[in-house]
Parts: C-alpha cells; structure tokens; sequence
C-alpha cells in the first residue's frame, strides 16, 4: 500500500492581492503555506505586473554582462568602424586566385591576327585561358555528338611535352622553355581549332571543302604557335622551320580529330 505525504501548497503573491486575503487564503488551507527562503531570490511568475519594454531586459538580480560588438557596416565611430572595413579594400575573388581576365581577353585578340600577333602580352603565362579554349573545343565538339574532352585534355598535355622536349634539344644548353610555358602557348593558340570546331558544325564531313578549311585553320595554329615560342624563347631562331613542323603535326591532329 502506498504511503500518502502532505506536500504543503505553494502560495505565489499575486501584485493585486491585499494582505487580508492572503492572511485568509492561509488560514483557510489545511496545510502551513510555503514561505521563500530569504537567502535565495524569488521572482513572481504574474506576468501582466511587468512593465513593458521596447527592449529585450533583464531583472537586476539575473542580468548578464553582454559585450557589445562592431557594427556591420564600416562608416561608424570607435573601434567598430575599422573592425570590417578592410573587407571593401579585398581584391577580388579572380584577382585573388590569378585570373586576369582582361589579359586573357587580349591574348585571345592577338592570336586572332595570324600575322600580328604580340609576343609581348604572353610573357606571363598562365592556364586559366588554355583552359577556357579547351572547354569551348570540347564543347563544341560534343554539339557534333564526339565526347571528347579527355581526350583533348590528354592530347594537349602530350603535345606540350613533346614541343618542350624538341625545342629544348634544339636549342641546347641555351634553352630556356620551361614547361608552363610552353604548355600555356599551346593552349592559346587552340583558338584556330576552336574556330574550326565551330564552322566544321555547318559543313558536311565529307569532300574537299572541310579539309581545306582545315588545312588554312592548322597553318594559323601553326604560324602563330612557331612565332611565339621563338620569340618568348631564346635560341630557336635558327630552327624556326623545325620547331613549325612540330606545331604543325600537333594541330593536325587536332584537326583531323574535328574532321573524323
């Protein structure tokens, strides 16, 4: 059998109860009332007696001490207003990685000109517009329904190894074509190809008429390619018709991979 215990009532002071009907309301419980320790605070749980307030408040027996933080924006006084000020003077996201990219749009420009190309805007060399000419070459070609771009990536790459090895035998111990380089050139001057990728989806593949365009769109490539890796590199004047042979059976292959 389970024992029964008198838990004596908890008496909570209401702000609109007067001391008579408290007295009243204790003498009438069976049970002594629950009086708060003095030692512990006590907050009333009647709701409607607080004040109101626009703000977020505290009592003072419960307050807490919250550190006050810079503002957002940078315009301010005090040490918040510099605290994320210098988030305006960031450089930008492309900068920050190393694409310029009215660079490559000039370097793009100036292998559009086979005959005046300026060796001088690919002296920096980078991949980030090699990159974008082989995406729009393998895109391209998977509009003509050929998934290629593992293969151009593949090809590419190869080709550069091969220019690098013939140039730098060519040129002896005085070479200076690093890698980079050469595999940055070979990149840019993918734009004749590019450009053939595009004009080669209105015209039929079979006849003369697609490997001639191909044949003028491989000597761009192959012009262009010869004179900047003679120009940007030094001791190779002397074996320009070599070095152009070499360019020229890379973007042959290119082309007959648009072609077949």
């Amino acid at each position: 059998m389970a024992k029964e215990f008198n838990v004596p009532p908890v008496v909570f002071q209401s702000s609109g109860a007067t001391p008579a009907a408290v007295a009243h309301q204790r003498h009438t419980s069976s049970a002594p009332a629950f009086k708060p320790s003095s030692m512990l605070p006590f907050m009333p749980f009647d709701l409607s007696s607080a004040p109101a307030s626009s703000s977020f408040s505290t009592p003072a027996a419960h307050s807490f001490n919250v550190p006050a933080y810079p503002s957002i924006s940078g315009s301010g006084s005090g040490s918040g207003s510099g605290f994320f000020s210098s988030f305006d003077e960031e450089p930008p996201l492309l900068e920050e990685l190393g694409i310029n990219t009215r660079q490559i749009w000039l370097k793009i420009t100036s292998i559009l000109n086979p005959f005046r190309v300026n060796p001088i805007l690919h002296e920096d060399a980078d991949l980030s517009g090699p990159f974008l000419s082989l995406m729009a070459f393998g895109l391209f070609q998977l509009l003509a329904g050929k998934f290629h771009f593992g293969i151009i990536l593949g090809w590419v790459t190869v080709a550069s190894l091969f220019l690098y090895g013939v140039f730098n035998m060519l040129a002896g111990r005085y070479g200076n074509l690093d890698l980079y380089r050469c595999l940055s050139l070979v990149g840019y001057c993918m734009i004749p190809m590019v450009i053939f990728s595009a004009v080669s989806l209105f015209m039929p593949h079979s006849g003369v008429p697609i490997f001639v365009v191909g044949a003028v769109f491989v000597l761009w490539s192959t012009r262009v390619c010869t004179r900047l890796l003679i120009e940007l590199a030094s001791c190779g004047d002397e074996h320009r018709w070599l070095i152009a042979y070499a360019c020229w059976l890379v973007y042959l292959l290119f082309a007959l991979l648009v072609i077949f």
